[in-house]
């Protein structure tokens, strides 16, 4: 087993280098777990046959971006058990799986030594069902992309996810909440193992530029 981690020199290589590979963004897609995004649309952009708009100036995503710094020194502040580590446009390489890459906002060790993996994630709470959506499990995208992460980085035991959740009542009056989710690697190796067959099922058909069926 052999994985290394690549630090691009600049945002811009970083982009081009995901490219190559099957990310932790794309894993719901693979499934049809992305709301946003079905397998055949990921296979589209990974095959060169379209190109996948460039969100970074959505408020949204902006504000996800800028927040991220702030959100990873917070939770080193409430959870000093944890040594927490990061470069800029890292990128994560595992031989064994040689479709898929994985970047990290951060990853970690714990009191005991043992290794594990940071996520950041911010979203607007406008709707009941959202909120429901982060209430009482990670959501399924982002689920798939711990799993995706989990899968590459065989080294980590555990991964964290934090969120950032914000209610904006008005323009005076802004709430916001944090929320820490852990999940182990001992109680979701079928999961990774479901997630590892069908990337590497989707990456064969991307080669040889078979369509897949779509995934409702």
């Amino acid at each position: 087993m052999a994985i290394h981690m690549i630090q691009l020199g600049s945002r811009e290589e970083w982009l081009e280098h995901r490219k190559k590979y099957i990310g932790g963004s794309d894993a719901a897609a693979v499934i049809g777990q992305n709301p946003w995004k079905s397998n055949v649309d990921l296979w589209l952009e990974k095959t060169g046959q379209v190109i996948s708009p460039d969100i970074s100036e959505n408020p949204n995503v902006k504000f996800g971006t800028n927040a991220e710094p702030i959100i990873r020194e917070l939770f080193k502040l409430n959870y000093p058990q944890y040594e927490v580590l990061y470069v800029e446009n890292n990128s994560w390489i595992n031989d064994k799986y040689p479709f898929a890459a994985v970047s990290h906002d951060g990853w970690l060790i714990d009191q005991n030594g043992r290794h594990g993996i940071w996520e950041c994630k911010t979203s607007e709470i406008v709707s009941s069902m959202a909120k429901e959506k982060w209430m009482s499990k990670i959501p399924t995208n982002y689920y798939c992309q711990l799993l995706h992460s989990l899968m590459v980085r065989e080294d980590c035991e555990f991964a964290v996810l934090t969120a950032l959740l914000t209610w904006r009542y008005d323009d005076k009056e802004v709430y916001q909440q944090l929320k820490n989710y852990h999940i182990e690697r001992a109680d979701v190796e079928e999961d990774i193992k479901y997630l590892a067959d069908a990337e590497s099922k989707f990456w064969e058909k991307k080669k040889k530029k078979t369509r897949p069926a779509l995934l409702l």
